[in-house]
């Protein structure tokens, strides 16, 4: 059991560092060498826990939807809250994690901005298809979270809490305010989306019948 807490510890170690180096050096001079020298370990050791740069950077990102669809899965059973209040306590959650891991949404941001100036590149990285680095788990992940917002939706308007309307609308509405924190977050570079608390409360009470 010590052996396998070790390794957990190591891992996340390794991510952490890994997210400085991203941020610091840019994804694209962020080598796997200066990440192992950074964390005191050898590249080969590093190879243990992770292939390339690539898993590494698409491991942080799978842990942190994980994160988030383990929170919202946790309000969606709650059988106490109202629906209304499973939505506003979802949104709270979501934000609260963002900000937690603003870090990576500055390298995500970077590598994206790094993929579009790559993109008429015949190096250009391509996935199966000749989909582009980001992982399609991540982008399920993403659709996942989308649909369980709706399903707390359409469960809500069932039972007479929310007021009935277009399902597909509000869904779009409530991801753009998630959009509307990653932006502040990443590109704005702000320490908290706290300001939109104001926001989530205002779509809460005009959806609540």
């Amino acid at each position: 059991m010590a052996i396998v807490v070790e390794h957990a510890k190591r891992r996340r170690r390794i991510l952490e560092t890994a997210l400085d180096v991203f941020m610091e050096e840019g994804f694209e001079n962020a080598t796997c060498q200066k990440i192992a020298g950074r964390c005191k370990i050898t590249r080969t050791t590093l190879y243990l826990y992770f292939r390339n740069r690539r898993e590494i950077f698409n491991y942080s990102i799978k842990q942190l939807m994980a994160e988030v669809e383990r929170d919202i899965m946790g309000v969606k059973e709650d059988q106490v809250l109202s629906y209304p209040g499973k939505i506003k306590k979802t949104l709270f959650l979501i934000l609260g994690r963002l900000e937690e891991n603003r870090r990576l949404l500055s390298v995500i941001l970077d590598y994206l901005l790094s993929l579009s100036r790559a993109s008429g590149s015949p190096a250009a990285p391509k996935g199966r298809g000749g989909v582009s680095l980001a992982d399609t788990r991540v982008r399920r992940r993403t659709i996942r979270l989308r649909h369980i917002l709706a399903q707390m939706v359409i469960e809500g308007i069932k039972a007479g809490q929310l007021k009935k309307m277009d399902v597909g609308t509000v869904d779009t509405m409530l991801y753009a305010l998630i959009e509307s924190a990653i932006f502040r977050l990443a590109v704005l570079k702000r320490d908290s989306a706290a300001e939109l608390g104001g926001a989530v409360e205002l779509i809460i009470k005009e959806l609540s019948v």
